[in-house]
């Protein structure tokens, strides 16, 4: 039999409805992440559906809701919103064995699925600093160590010394016992300098769990070194005429027993050291008036003996 025209166009028009009502009976599903004690929210919708059952399984293809009816006795598993377009559950408290595929069906001929993957990230420990010992010689090595663990994924460890980074750094990443989750350590490797004395290093722990907020652990330095002695002029530039007065100055950790003194040992051969001869004064050397004289201001501090008891 032969179809007329008319009747042919129509019979495609109908073929083309009933396609087209099936491509739109499809779940729609996303993937989601969330912080390990968190709460996942699982969304299936059905943009066109004709009364056709939606359903929500776990990782192990056990069912947890056929619609409105809960299937599986979990009190973190709760029903957020079921309709013929939708079928969105809540998984509270969420552990790391919870993370998985997830399988939304619509039990349309055959059943159609949508999968959504569930991340489930495991937070950092707080930091701790290990290998520091109170105080420390300078020109010592100092090893320091940052550790971290229960991170999934591996956690980033930075090293800052007064809020500079420090890049040269070593850095270990571990799997737990649970292999499910990371240890990580990082090693600060460096000779102690008196300029470090007083300086806070800390190590910075980041992670896509902690919702940019670090973790951080920190560490004040104490550096022992030896006294340096320095002489400080009270003009740089003095003029004949003018007084001047040299201090004396020591800095050292621990603090040097006593107190630093100046010595004057004028320059000879010139037939005036009386007019420069100076007034002591505890750490300082004070000259009332300089008189002209052939040695240059240098000369005349190089005669100058620095002693510190």
């Amino acid at each position: 039999m032969r179809l007329k025209p008319g009747a042919l166009l129509r019979f495609y028009s109908l073929c083309g409805i009933l396609v087209q009502g099936s491509q739109g009976q499809f779940p729609l599903t996303q993937n989601v992440t969330v912080v390990e004690g968190g709460t996942a929210n699982l969304t299936c919708r059905v943009d066109q559906n004709d009364n056709t059952s939606l359903q929500w399984s776990n990782p192990a293809q056990q069912t947890l809701y056929f619609d409105d009816k809960k299937a599986l006795r979990d009190n973190r598993i709760e029903l957020v919103r079921a309709s013929w377009h939708e079928l969105s559950i809540s998984v509270s408290d969420v552990s790391l064995s919870d993370e998985g595929q997830y399988t939304c069906s619509l039990f349309t001929m055959p059943v159609k699925t949508s999968k959504a993957f569930l991340t489930v990230l495991g937070v950092p420990e707080k930091p701790q600093i290990t290998g520091f010992t109170s105080p420390v010689m300078e020109g010592e090595r100092m090893q320091l160590t940052c550790k971290t663990s229960g991170s999934k994924p591996a956690a980033d460890i930075r090293w800052f010394k007064n809020d500079k980074e420090v890049k040269d750094v070593k850095y270990v990443k571990e799997e737990d016992s649970t292999r499910k989750t990371f240890t990580v350590s990082s090693t600060l490797d460096f000779l102690a300098d008196r300029s470090d004395d007083g300086a806070v290093v800390s190590c910075r722990v980041d992670h896509e769990s902690l919702n940019s907020t670090p973790q951080i652990a920190m560490q004040v330095l104490e550096i022992h070194y030896t006294p340096l002695v320095k002489i400080i002029s009270s003009n740089s530039w003095p003029e004949e005429g003018q007084s001047i007065i040299l201090t004396c100055e020591s800095k050292g950790k621990p603090v040097p027993e006593g107190k630093p003194f100046l010595t004057y040992s004028p320059v000879a051969g010139n037939g005036r050291e009386d007019l420069l001869k100076p007034t002591p004064l505890g750490n300082q050397l004070r000259f009332a008036s300089l008189a002209e004289t052939a040695s240059s201001r240098d000369t005349a501090e190089s005669n100058y003996k620095e002693q510190l008891y």
